[in-house]
C-alpha cells in the first residue's frame, strides 16, 4: 500500500504536464501508464513527426517535446509507474484507491486519467503470426537503432510514410510495402518519399518472414505474381492501432463512447476523479495537445481544493514565484 496526493492515470503529454502542475501545486504525484516509457501516442506513433500547434513552439519533434515535458517535471519528482495498468478504482473513507496490474495498491486524494486514447493495441502483420525472432516492430522510439539496417515498412498511412522519411537518410535501404495502390496518409508526405531512393510496393503483402531468430528477409507477394524476397534487418508494421478504455471502462465513470464525460472543472461523475486530454469529454471539445495542457492545470487546480480544502483554487502564477 502506497500513499500519493495525485495519481495521474496516462503519460502523454497531458498527463506529463499534470505531473509538473501538480508538482507546482505541492503535491505529491505517481504517473502510471502501460507503455514501458512516457510520451504516450506522440512516442509511440510520431516521435519523430514535427508538431507545429504547440504553443511558443513554431515547430518541435515529437520526442523533443516529450523530453521537454519530462525535465519540466522532473524538479518534482514525479514516480513513474509504467509499464503497468490501473486495473481497479475502489474507495476508502471516501478517498479513491487505485490497484495496478502488477499488483500494487495507492490510496489516492485524487485521480486524474489522462489516458488520450485509453489502451492502444497495434494491429498484428498477419505474416508474424508463426515469427517469433527479433526485428519485428510497430513503432521505432529510438531511430538510432536501425541504422544500417535494411528495413521494410508495411502500412500506407501517414505513420507508415513519416517512419520511411526519418529512416531513409539512416538505413541502408528502406522499402515501404502496401496492400493497396493509393494511401492513406497525406499527399504532401507521399510525395516527398516519392521523391527519395525508396522502393514503394503497391497491390502488395508480407506473406513471411525469413529467419532464425531475427529477421534477415521478408517474402512480398504483389498481387498476380510470383512472391520475391527482399532483404530486411527490420520490419516495421505500420498497420495503426486499436484503442479501448480498457480497465476504465469499468470504473462507474460517465461515458459517451470510449471518451469520459467532464464538467468546467474537469471533474468526472466519480467523487475526486478528474479527466484532461484527448479521453476528456465535454461540449465543445477540441483534440489538441495544447488544449489538453489547460485541461490538466484546470484538473490540478480543482483537484487540490479538494484533496486541501484550505488550499487556494488559484495559486498565482509561477513567474511570481521565482
Amino acid at each position: 500500500m502506497r500513499e500519493v496526493d495525485l495519481a495521474i492515470v496516462g503519460a502523454g503529454p497531458a498527463g506529463l504536464f499534470a505531473a509538473y502542475y501538480a508538482g507546482f501545486r505541492g503535491l505529491s504525484t505517481a504517473v502510471i501508464d502501460a507503455l514501458p516509457e512516457p510520451g504516450g501516442q506522440v512516442t509511440a506513433m510520431y516521435p519523430e513527426k514535427m508538431i507545429f500547434d504547440v504553443a511558443g513552439f513554431p515547430g518541435i519533434r515529437g520526442r523533443d517535446l516529450v523530453a521537454n515535458l519530462v525535465e519540466q517535471a522532473a524538479q518534482f519528482n514525479p514516480n513513474y509507474l509504467l509499464g503497468v495498468r490501473a486495473d481497479k478504482l475502489s474507495y476508502v473513507d471516501e478517498r479513491p484507491v487505485l490497484t495496478l496490474s502488477d499488483g500494487q495498491v495507492l490510496h489516492c486524494g485524487a485521480v486524474l486519467v489522462t489516458g488520450g486514447l485509453g489502451s492502444f493495441t497495434a494491429r498484428p502483420l498477419p505474416a508474424a503470426a508463426d515469427f517469433a525472432g527479433e526485428g519485428l516492430v510497430f513503432f521505432v522510439p529510438h531511430l538510432a537503432d536501425l541504422t544500417g539496417h535494411d528495413v521494410v515498412i508495411v502500412g500506407g498511412g501517414d505513420s507508415a510514410f513519416d517512419w520511411a522519411l526519418a529512416l531513409q537518410p539512416i538505413a541502408k535501404s528502406v522499402t515501404l510495402v502496401h496492400r493497396r495502390d493509393k494511401f492513406r496518409a497525406h499527399a504532401s508526405t507521399v510525395g516527398k518519399v516519392q521523391a527519395l531512393p525508396i522502393e514503394i510496393v503497391v497491390n502488395a503483402e508480407v506473406t513471411r518472414i525469413v529467419g532464425d531468430g531475427r529477421c534477415s528477409a521478408v517474402e512480398v507477394t504483389v498481387k498476380g505474381q510470383q512472391p520475391r524476397t527482399l532483404p530486411a534487418d527490420s520490419i516495421v508494421a505500420a498497420l495503426g492501432f486499436t484503442a479501448d478504455l480498457g480497465p476504465l471502462a469499468d470504473w462507474g465513470l460517465d461515458l459517451d463512447k470510449r471518451h469520459i464525460k467532464v464538467d468546467s472543472t474537469m471533474a468526472t461523475n466519480q467523487p475526486r476523479v478528474f479527466a484532461a486530454g484527448d479521453i476528456s469529454e465535454y461540449p465543445g471539445k477540441v483534440r489538441l495537445i495544447a488544449v489538453g495542457f489547460g485541461e490538466a492545470a484546470t484538473a490540478v487546480n480543482n483537484a487540490a481544493v479538494i484533496i486541501d480544502p484550505s488550499a487556494h483554487l488559484f495559486p498565482g502564477h509561477s513567474s511570481d514565484n521565482g
